[in-house]
């Protein structure tokens, strides 16, 4: 079985693909198009998000029996169209889930003890004790969108928290000993802390908007470690003005590129492209943590989520 490596990934993937009789190639540089021109030639690819895996594209795969994705979110592949051809999809969401849960925990804290602001303020020689007083965790109702292996990777770490966590997800009853299953009006209802953990779907794709932002009972802190285009940005920003919001904690934004690794579809600096006025109010904002799409970015989870593909290729084609 010949597969063909689309991104680098940690190397035991292919060492490990190697030893057990797979043929594996490697093209990271290559354009869409030429990849396109060549995938008939294998019966699998890996790819974590270098570009989209559209019909046409999947057209041209003619013998492909496997797409990897090391990652969680399948949202770049026309999944619908790969399953009627047959094409196993194989993600691993296992690999990385820890990292997101640690860093939403992470962010949650940093936002509650305004460790950023600080930080900032004593490297330009200001000691502001009483406007740095922070908040506590314990008593608070966090509410988690979404209830899979992320969401429930981060209730795992809010167990040594004397806080209620709440789930809410299409699915029925996913809640367990961590988290209790509610309706999303009792999550809006009783939120302190919004934290979401949800797929990039029709049904979540600016989910967080101003109306949706309104229904919360009492003003809240918002962690994305998802996907940016889950939250409207203005209309986020309208909210931290107002209050409504009192701080977030985003790992993605909603002007990422699909491949996730840039942030403007052009160089804002290079190019003169403007920036979103909602994007400058963020990284002047002091209650608003931004990182790059890292949550699930660890030397531990390169390693898992490779090792992830390999034992589910194995399991299915070995």
């Amino acid at each position: 079985m010949k597969i063909l490596h689309l991104d680098e990934n940690h190397p035991l993937l292919i060492e490990q693909l190697n030893a057990i009789g797979f043929n594996n190639a490697e093209d990271y540089n290559s354009s869409k198009e030429d990849i396109q021109k060549i995938i008939h030639e294998y019966d699998g690819f890996i790819i974590r998000s270098r570009f989209k895996i559209d019909k046409q594209f999947l057209d041209s795969a003619k013998n492909l029996k496997f797409i990897g994705r090391v990652g969680a979110g399948l949202e770049n592949i026309d999944c619908e169209y790969a399953e009627s051809k047959g094409i196993k999809l194989i993600a691993a969401p296992e690999g990385n889930r820890n990292a997101v849960g640690e860093h939403s925990l992470a962010m949650l804290l940093s936002l509650f003890n305004k460790l950023n602001k600080a930080d900032h303020e004593v490297r330009h020689g200001k000691w502001k004790r009483e406007e740095n007083r922070g908040l506590e965790l314990d008593g608070k109702t966090v509410g988690l969108i979404g209830y899979g292996n992320m969401g429930k990777a981060f209730s795992k770490k809010l167990r040594g928290f004397d806080v209620e966590v709440l789930c809410y997800d299409l699915k029925d009853h996913i809640g367990d000993e961590n988290a209790r299953q509610v309706s999303l009006q009792e999550l809006q209802e009783k939120g302190d802390v919004l934290s979401l953990h949800t797929p990039e779907t029709a049904l979540t794709v600016n989910m967080v908007d101003s109306k949706f932002i309104d229904g919360f009972k009492k003003s809240f802190w918002l962690i994305n470690t998802a996907r940016g285009k889950s939250v409207v940005t203005k209309d986020l920003v309208s909210a931290l003005e107002s209050g409504k919001i009192l701080g977030a904690g985003l790992d993605v934004l909603e002007y990422e590129k699909g491949s996730f690794e840039n942030l403007f579809k052009r160089s804002v600096t290079s190019s003169g492209v403007e920036m979103p006025e909602a994007f400058r109010y963020l990284i002047s904002a002091e209650n608003v943590i931004l990182t790059p799409h890292v949550a699930g970015w660890t030397v531990e989870s390169k390693e898992k989520l490779a090792q992830t593909i390999v034992d589910k290729i194995k399991a299915e084609f070995w």
